[in-house]
């Protein structure tokens, strides 16, 4: 368990310009609440293959558009990224939108909930595996959100080194 409801002793966090310093995010009433502009909150331990459950929700007050509103993602070995973001009537890019593997791969469906109610994923990750400094098998994701399967056993294909590729499809993923 990475979080309790109590404390951030499991996390570290990341300024911007990478250097680890002790958490700066809220924890209240049960749950974390990002800090604007502090970083990135990064586990202390390290992990391979996984199983996480994650909780999150979009202040009803958030406002914006597009990428700009209530951005952020759960990011597995500080690479590969399962997008967090109002997607339930805020349009963005298919694979930027709330469940995407970020740049990658857009969600199957949009079973995003409205600003103010809480969302859920449940990510399965298998981890990548090299030899001899060599990708012999590439990481892949299950991902549940909100209970529909909009990840099966996806492989993450990997974007070239230090960005993304460029979006091909510019619409939302339809509502189920």
């Amino acid at each position: 368990m990475l979080f309790d409801g109590k404390d951030l002793s499991h996390w570290t966090q990341r300024a911007r310009g990478g250097q680890p310093q002790e958490p700066k995010w809220k924890v209240e009433n049960g749950y974390i609440e990002i800090v604007p502009r502090t970083g990135k909150l990064i586990t202390r331990e390290k992990f391979g293959d996984c199983q996480l459950h994650v909780e999150w929700l979009i202040p009803k007050e958030a406002t914006g558009s597009g990428q700009g509103r209530g951005n952020s993602g759960v990011e597995l070995m500080t690479r590969y990224e399962i997008q967090v973001l109002e997607s339930y009537q805020n349009l963005t890019y298919a694979d930027g939108a709330a469940g995407a593997m970020y740049g990658i791969w857009p969600p199957l469906v949009n079973p995003a909930r409205p600003q103010g109610e809480w969302n859920v994923y449940d990510i399965m990750f298998e981890a990548p595996r090299f030899a001899d400094g060599k990708l012999v098998k590439p990481a892949y994701f299950t991902v549940l959100f909100n209970g529909v399967l909009v990840h099966n056993h996806r492989e993450q294909l990997a974007p070239p080194s230090g960005g993304r590729w460029p979006s091909m499809a510019r619409t939302q993923p339809r509502r189920r």
